[in-house]
């Protein structure tokens, strides 16, 4: 019989690595099993293993609790007696006991134990290594989006800067152009002089991005020109290198001189001024800009003056950028979202942009959204629009596209373009130029806080916040313009932190 002290209980548990209850349970299942087949024991210690059975799973034997046993019926008198044998044992000697008879009397119960000890370790291991991946997995997705977040605001912050510095080059300029064509009118001067800023943006834009095509085209012939003289014998290589050295070194200096003139040329804006005629022309046509401005001088004087004229008008001013992250609870946005008055759920047509106005609170200091859709995904920005909200509703528009750009009026190209309107062309003109300042003039100034993307909100709510620049209205723009055939069904909500 086995130990009753309760260090032979510390000893098994030690030894197999098991828990007490757990090791019994392997044991008895392994006997069951293989008892007359892997394992053959006499009748005697058959007795002794089903006593410490017994006494495991009922206790101590008591003869009231005891079935009544038949006159011939010799097995069960015998195991009562082994059971009684076994005295006030408890039940954890009595699992001890069990263990211990059988790996003493089969060999094969050890190496048993230890197989299946060493599949629960490779089980636990592999369970591991695969939450150790999956955390990897989701960091580096989680990095991935950080780098795109704060790629997108870089990108964001250098357009910022260069439009920052052509303004302060041309503000000098296009403000005397203004004072000429509104004179005592500064609402309308500053909205000119905002246009026209914008339109030297785009058109320098385009500028750079020729220049880069074309630098593009010449590296790629110059490759094909090198693979072609690859194939050439040795000795018309040579001489082609010899020429080709030659020129470059002619063409160094007035070659470095020419690149940076015009590199100059480009940045510069002439405050020489033409005829009054001339100034009348069409004031969005970046091209007749160029020729009413020209190039010159002006432009260092226009940069020093700029600097020195930010009280008359200043519409750059250097926002916060916003605070975006995701949530995984999505199912359960979804249907708090339309629970309530189904203001917050809209369906989002095929090629359509719907625009969620949001007024400041004088109350508030700090915008939040969170919004998530159905299947697919949206694009998303934020604008600002810097005017005095009007109500303190939030109001949702839709538009077939996100482009806020001013038309010109098509009288007025076709007027200017009529050879024989005689006199009456040069009114219309006029007319048509008053009209579209006065248009733009209603117009707030809008600027960009996040920037339009296509966000994968169908897995996951996204959620962001944006402290107040001042007084205005956030411009939410959820952008389905580039489907062709599928709507979208938009979830999102809006409030404001005190």
């Amino acid at each position: 019989m086995a130990s009753n002290s309760p260090a032979s209980v510390t000893t098994a548990l030690e030894k197999w690595g098991f828990p007490l209850q757990e090791l019994y349970r392997l044991a008895f299942t392994f006997y069951k099993q293989n008892s007359g087949k892997a394992i053959h024991l006499s009748y005697e210690d058959n007795l002794k293993l089903i006593a410490f059975k017994q006494q495991a799973s009922l206790g101590a034997f008591n003869t009231n609790h005891a079935p009544a046993l038949g006159v011939l019926d010799v097995i069960g008198r015998d195991r009562q007696q082994h059971w009684q044998l076994l005295g006030d044992m408890t039940r954890e000697q009595a699992m001890e006991g069990f263990i211990d008879l059988l790996d003493t009397m089969c060999s094969a119960f050890r190496p048993y134990i230890e197989a299946v000890r060493q599949n629960r370790d490779e089980t636990l291991k592999a369970e591991l290594r695969r939450m150790e991946l999956e955390k990897e997995t989701r960091q580096k997705r989680e990095r991935e989006q950080q780098e795109l977040l704060e790629e997108g605001y870089k990108e964001e912050m250098q357009r910022r800067q260069l439009q920052d510095a052509l303004n302060k080059q041309t503000y000098q300029q296009f403000k005397l152009y203004a004072e000429k064509q509104f004179p005592g009118n500064p609402e309308q001067q500053a909205v000119l002089i905002h246009q026209l800023q914008r339109e030297h943006y785009h058109q320098y834009m385009q500028q750079l991005h020729l220049q880069n095509q074309n630098q593009g085209e010449t590296r790629d012939k110059e490759k094909e020109k090198d693979k072609e003289q690859m194939k050439m014998p040795q000795q018309e290589q040579k001489e082609l290198a010899e020429k080709a050295k030659e020129k470059e070194q002619a063409n160094n200096n007035n070659g470095s001189l020419a690149e940076m003139a015009n590199a100059m040329e480009g940045l510069q804006l002439s405050d020489k001024f033409p005829q009054r005629e001339r100034e009348q022309e069409q004031l969005h046509d970046v091209e007749s800009m160029e020729h009413v401005l020209g190039s010159g001088e002006g432009a260092g004087e226009g940069g020093g003056g700029g600097g020195g004229s930010s009280e008359d008008y200043d519409d750059y001013v250097m926002i916060r950028p916003a605070k975006i992250w995701t949530r995984p609870d999505i199912q359960q946005f979804k249907t708090e979202v339309s629970a309530g008055d189904g203001d917050g759920v809209i369906t989002i047509g095929h090629g359509d942009t719907v625009t969620v106005r949001v007024p400041t609170n004088l109350n508030g200091k700090c915008i939040f959204w969170e919004f998530a859709t159905d299947n697919y995904d949206i694009g998303f920005g934020i604008y600002f629009e810097w005017a005095k909200p009007v109500t303190n509703e939030v109001t949702v528009h839709v538009s077939d596209s996100d482009e806020d750009e001013d038309c010109v009026d098509e009288d007025y190209l076709s007027t200017t373009e009529d050879l024989e309107s005689g006199s009456i062309s040069q009114d219309r003109i006029n007319l048509a130029a008053q009209n579209a300042a006065a248009a733009a003039a209603s117009k707030a100034p809008i600027s960009i806080i996040v920037p339009i993307y296509r966000r994968e909100c169908y897995n996951e709510v996204y959620v962001g916040s944006h402290s107040y620049p001042g007084e205005g209205v956030y411009l939410l723009k959820f952008d389905n313009s580039y489907s062709i055939w599928r709507s979208k069904t938009l979830y999102y909500r809006v409030y404001y932190e005190r």
